[in-house]
């Protein structure tokens, strides 16, 4: 059954790939190649946070930090520098990476809701830095004229959906292995896996790494998309977007992330011809999908019609709990 489902996401995966590599093509659109390019990067930053928060249960509300970061080291390197757009994009992820361990070692360990605070304050305060060194940075304008990674806007929308498929797959790899066991684990009894003698903190931080990274490369694609970068990336309303989009899409599937900020991206713009109920609208159909769906949309509808097609039930992922149970029975054997 197990292979069966594999087969399944395999197939469904190439055939969803396809349909967004080749829709620019049928419909010859530069608006519509601009919605799905920034619908793809916040499928990345959706991806990045629902690998660590979603399955370590430490939920980032700062994941904004990275982003802007990343945004930032990109749009620095280009107009400060001289240096091609190409060096933005490991540059991105390399800060974002720093920064994650800055903030991950001494903020990781406390217990409740400390950890998403400190977070979230961390980037208030680097939005705030943006616009005292308004010097370097640009102030509220921001950085400007930074240049595009590709000139043509097809050729950068089929680099970004790539960048997301990879990471998708990289990540989704990642959650299934021993790893994302361990996170599990960590989000069900943090006391059962560090009795069983895992380093739990070097785990919280190295998936808050690995996080920071993917958000970094988004950040810094952002950049070189739209060409300029600005304080407005720290702010708190784009982690509640891209925590809003995991919830839609289904927590821990990473998966989900993506098919969450799709239709959320794609959402807003269908939406526009509602005028100044625009968001009245799209507050009321997120409320009923979060209060009706709790385990989100995207997923869970997936894994319903994945059962259909194999003949068999729905493979729900472990609980918590029982992810927990299962590490423990592997370092007692």
């Amino acid at each position: 059954m197990i292979q069966r489902f594999k087969k399944i996401d395999l197939v469904a995966a190439v055939g969803v790939l396809a349909v967004f590599v080749g829709l620019p093509m049928v419909v010859s659109s530069s608006y519509l190649i601009g919605v799905l390019t920034v619908a793809a990067i916040y499928g990345l930053w959706a991806v990045s946070w629902d690998f660590m928060s979603g399955l370590t249960g430490r939920e980032n509300f700062g994941h904004s930090l990275f982003i802007g970061v990343g945004a930032y080291a990109a749009g620095f390197l280009n107009t400060h520098l001289g240096l091609g757009p190409w060096w933005g994009l490991p540059a991105g992820m390399a800060v974002a990476v720093v920064f994650s361990l800055i903030m991950g070692f001494p903020t990781l360990r406390l217990k409740g809701p400390y950890f998403a605070l400190a977070m979230l304050s961390g980037a208030v305060i680097m939005q705030r830095l943006m616009l005292i060194f308004w010097e370097h940075t640009g102030g509220e304008e921001g950085i400007q004229g930074i240049a595009p990674l590709m000139d043509n806007p097809l050729h950068f929308y089929w680099f970004v959906v790539a960048v997301l498929a990879a990471t998708t797959a990289l990540l989704t790899w990642v959650a299934h292995s021993n790893w994302g066991l361990i996170l599990r684990a960590i989000r069900g009894d943090e006391a059962t896996c560090m009795a069983a003698g895992i380093n739990v903190t070097f785990y919280k931080i190295a998936s808050l790494a690995i996080s920071a990274a993917f958000a970094g490369l988004g950040g810094a694609l952002y950049a070189h998309y739209q060409l300029q970068v600005s304080p407005q990336l720290f702010a708190v309303v784009t982690s509640v977007t891209i925590i809003t989009m995991v919830y839609v899409g289904g927590m821990t599937t990473i998966y989900g992330a993506v098919g969450g900020a799709l239709l959320l991206t794609l959402m807003t713009e269908l939406l526009r011809d509602f005028g100044e109920w625009r968001l009245m609208v799209y507050s009321v159909v997120l409320i009923l999908i979060l209060f009706f769906l709790p385990k989100g949309l995207v997923a869970p509808a997936w894994q319903w019609l994945r059962a259909r097609l194999s003949g068999g039930r729905t493979d729900t992922p472990p609980p918590d709990a029982a992810a927990a149970d299962k590490l423990k029975g592997r370092v007692s054997a």
